[in-house]
């Protein structure tokens, strides 16, 4: 962030707080086969529903014995790697979409704004279970059905930028000069379209991390042994009501996790926007 973006961004103290959050996460996620005290997968024979705080295990072990401390640390890592990998995706081919339809217009605009409709007449986690179910259950495959569910926001932002940016009279003194459309699009018009485009990411983030840990709970995206928010949640289903806490700890991961990306896209939008600086 520059001195003036943090000036503005830093008033916002959810926005400060959850960048703190998130910074955390990363560290533990970037740290985890250093913080993890056992394996992830590892068994402990006879240590089934071990209750948080024992002697061994900090935050109990699960229903097969596996220490759900190393698996939550181990979980942020693939959760946050969803995420990321998602948002990179979608904005990449989000904006690409967005600005060859917003600048060149016609039958190609109206080609791609129809399948854009399209995808979103339809609930994105109903989107990402279709998607999933054609390609198969698996961790990459999530992740490029979350892709997918996220490309409409980021070609409807981006296009709307473009739309703005070409009526512009320095656009037209460039188109003047007899430059080509790619330097026009990638120099002139796409830098404009960063500001939203950065706001946009940061709150896809959480709701890449929701659909990736929804259809883990469905049995759809990381399959085990793979230590993945959604999954453990769908395997401590069962016991909700023997072992509460097997469900609660990350439930309340991506609880937090999903907050604080919320409260740092506010906070962005905040900083970015003129309108809001006052």
């Amino acid at each position: 962030m520059n001195s003036d973006l943090w000036f503005y961004f830093k008033k916002n103290r959810g926005a400060v707080i959850g960048l703190g959050i998130i910074a955390f996460f990363i560290l533990i996620a970037l740290a985890a086969n250093i913080l993890s005290p056992h394996e992830p997968q590892k068994i402990y024979p006879g240590e089934f529903k071990v209750p948080p705080f024992s002697q061994n295990f900090l935050l109990g072990t699960d229903d097969v014995g596996r220490d759900q401390l190393s698996r939550l640390i181990h979980g942020s890592r693939v959760s946050l790697g969803i995420g990321f990998l998602c948002v990179i995706f979608s904005s990449f081919f989000g904006s690409l979409l967005g600005l060859i339809a917003g600048y060149f217009g016609g039958i190609i605009d109206r080609f791609i704004m129809r399948c854009v409709d399209l995808m979103m007449a339809l609930p994105s986690i109903l989107l990402a279970i279709v998607v999933v179910s054609i390609l198969g259950p698996s961790l990459l495959n999530t992740i490029i059905a979350v892709s997918i569910v996220s490309l409409p926001s980021f070609v409807r932002l981006v296009r709307a930028s473009v739309l703005q940016e070409k009526k512009k009279q320095y656009i037209q003194a460039t188109q003047s000069f007899g430059s080509s459309h790619f330097r026009i699009l990638v120099l002139n018009i796409f830098p404009n379209c960063l500001a939203p485009l950065i706001v946009q990411g940061s709150l896809n983030f959480s709701n890449a991390i929701l659909d990736a840990a929804a259809l883990g709970f469905l049995g759809l995206g990381a399959q085990a042994p793979t230590p993945e928010w959604g999954t453990m949640l769908a395997d401590a289903r069962p016991f909700i009501e023997s072992a509460p806490w097997l469900m609660t700890l990350p439930g309340l991961c991506i609880l937090i996790t999903v907050l604080s990306f919320n409260l740092l896209g506010d906070g962005l939008r905040d900083a970015l926007d003129p309108k809001l600086k006052q």
